[in-house]
């Protein structure tokens, strides 16, 4: 490490800003480089966070000896490239979701960091948002008894999200809509229910017909059975980005005991369990959590500590690769019209 505290740069200054912000309030890491590829937006971060090495050039980032981790937060297709230069480069990398566009890329990325012995976490933001939390801990307590179904959503408009230089509606190398903004809830479920084994999907493309992806999906997926059963829980997601409403990730878990209720966005999430009732009377009992959408703050604290303490960080790039999985086969389905089996991800 160099210095008393963690040097950090942020590739990609869109979402990544958040990430930027998150370093230069960190009592135990100086963020010491940003890049992007708009100038106008790289000088306007510089300033606003004081931030004394500006470029346009992510190499020049990683050249630098002072640097000890980087975020990687620029457009899917570049998150692969990007974070094995960095982790040849020594550096450790917190990489924004979703991991990459292809399961073969996500492991080439969990190879890289093996090889370099350095640590690379994908930003899973559900896993830090508090109603989120809340929840998969009363499921954990066995409050609920054992999951049986559970559905998560991703409720988005992307009108006037198609990124810098439309890079997520480019007819070239279009976006993903499931893998880019669904993975946020198939990461959830696989968080709280465990492995997921096969999907079958829809897809349409009726809210923006403009765009030149389907906007519009529902998968079903199917859990691996607990040991000693022969079934597992059934799962559901829904992703627009054409859907005309406030953005929310509204999910519950239905349990053989009791129900849980929840979103990223709402003071409080509702829990109904035998335990909570008198008699049979079925209420639900709301349970006040904090509000945090996107929770970059608690993500970056969670990756710089992992460093500083040597121990594992919560979302690597293996459960990164399960995730991307998932949503790829979610995604063949819905194309071919059949369902497909989620692909192990382990290295060898």
């Amino acid at each position: 490490m160099s210095g008393q505290r963690l040097g950090a740069a942020v590739i990609g200054l869109g979402f990544g800003r958040g990430h930027a912000q998150a370093y230069a309030a960190h009592p135990q890491v100086e963020l010491r480089a940003i890049c992007d590829n708009d100038p106008e937006r790289l000088e306007r971060v510089c300033r606003e966070l004081s931030v004394p090495f500006a470029t346009t050039d992510y190499r020049a980032i990683l050249a630098r000896p002072d640097i000890d981790l980087v975020s990687v937060a620029t457009p899917d297709y570049l998150h692969a490239e990007m974070s094995i230069a960095a982790l040849r480069a020594g550096k450790h990398v917190l990489c924004e979701k979703p991991m990459t566009t292809s399961v073969a890329e996500a492991l080439a990325m969990a190879a890289a960091a093996r090889e370099a012995q350095r640590q690379l976490m994908v930003g899973q933001i559900c896993r830090f948002a508090p109603g989120f939390v809340a929840a998969k801990r009363i499921v954990d307590s066995g409050e609920i008894g054992r999951l049986f179904f559970i559905e998560s959503e991703y409720a988005h408009n992307y009108g006037h999200a198609a990124g810098h230089r439309n890079w997520r509606k480019d007819p070239t190398r279009p976006r993903n809509a499931f893998l880019g903004g669904a993975c946020h809830a198939v990461d959830l479920i696989r968080w709280v229910g465990g492995k997921i084994v096969e999907t079958f999907a829809y897809a349409n493309n009726l809210a923006m017909p403009d765009w030149p992806v389907d906007d519009c999906y529902i998968a079903v997926f199917k859990f691996a059975p607990a040991p000693g059963s022969n079934q597992g829980a059934i799962g559901k997601v829904f992703c627009s980005i054409g859907c005309v409403r406030p953005y929310t990730m509204r999910s519950v878990f239905y349990g053989t005991e009791g129900t849980v209720i929840c979103d990223n966005r709402s003071p409080s999430i509702q829990v109904c369990s035998r335990r909570r009732i008198q008699g049979e009377k079925f209420e639900f009992t709301e349970v006040p959590v904090d509000i945090s959408a996107h929770n970059i703050a608690a993500e970056v604290a969670e990756f710089v500590d992992c460093i500083i303490n040597q121990r594992p960080v919560p979302t690597d790039a293996l459960e990164g690769a399960r995730t991307v999985a998932a949503c790829l086969a979610a995604s063949e389905s819905a194309a071919t019209g059949r369902p497909v089996q989620i692909a192990d991800c382990e290295l060898r």
